[in-house]
């Protein structure tokens, strides 16, 4: 992975541990993480972002998909020091309707039991775009499942510009503006990864459909100024747009890059 990132001109990049919709992981390969490793560290890698799976909700009406969700992430954390000091970053789940605070209150105490003092990897809560019963779509959620959390400092936040554009956070006219709300509340020290996604959907629709980079809601000129947002502009960028191929990520990346002042 880390060569097809290379390939494609990128100095991160993102993985899921497992299929997306769920399953068994591979062994870990020690010698390939351990070449991993040093590829990322000869060619400067900022933190890779690895993603949870899909599946996982951790505040679940149902315990059996909780403990699923609890399973999968202790084994995805031991699984992640096998490549030291990078970050993890999952969606925070669906309440199911019963209601925020209970949401809050069930992913604080999944990430109490697997969270530890040693772990070099940070978590990420990723922002969300607010649709059905998603926890996450608003940074007091973030904020509040960070502080009922023991081991807080292990976690991060990884600011996803369709859902934050989806949830009512105008960065297309106010990227400031969202910023400082957000440093307000979670406070910027906590932002430790951008994932950048335009949007199929108008703002504020509360949906999720991601587009490529100046094709969507957000466009090229906003997109402008959030890689070069002095608060975003050093953090890894991770790439989700709907393209399949590495050559099509590549002109992508050109095209961000581009951006850059």
């Amino acid at each position: 992975m880390g060569e097809t990132a290379l390939k494609a001109g990128a100095d991160t990049f993102a993985f899921f541990t497992r299929n997306p919709r769920g399953g068994k992981a591979k062994d870990i390969d020690e010698a390939d993480a351990a070449a991993l490793c040093a590829l990322m560290k000869a060619n400067s890698f900022a933190p890779i972002v690895v993603h949870a799976p899909y599946t996982l909700n951790a505040c679940s009406d149902k315990s059996e998909v909780r403990e699923y969700a609890r399973m999968v992430f202790a084994d995805d954390l031991k699984r992640m020091e096998a490549t030291p000091n990078q970050l993890y970053n999952f969606h925070p789940g669906s309440d199911m309707k019963q209601g925020k605070e209970v949401g809050i209150k069930l992913i604080a105490e999944m990430l109490d039991s697997v969270l530890s003092e040693s772990q070099t990897t940070t978590v990420l809560l990723e922002t969300m775009a607010g649709k059905g019963s998603e926890v996450g779509s608003k940074f007091e959620e973030l904020r509040a499942i960070m502080d009922s959390v023991e081991l807080g400092g292990k976690l991060g936040v990884c600011l996803d510009t369709c859902h934050v554009h989806d949830a009512g956070y105008d960065i297309v006219n106010d990227l400031d503006g969202v910023l400082t709300e957000f440093d307000k509340i979670v406070g910027l020290d906590r932002l430790k990864a951008v994932h950048l996604n335009d949007s199929k959907n108008p703002f504020s629709s509360h949906k999720d459909r991601h587009e490529r980079i100046g094709q969507g809601s957000i466009g090229l000129e906003a997109f402008g100024r959030i890689v070069n947002h002095p608060s975003l502009k050093n953090l890894p960028f991770i790439l989700e747009t709907p393209w399949e191929t590495t050559e099509e990520y590549a002109e992508e990346i050109k095209l961000v890059r581009g951006l850059e002042k």
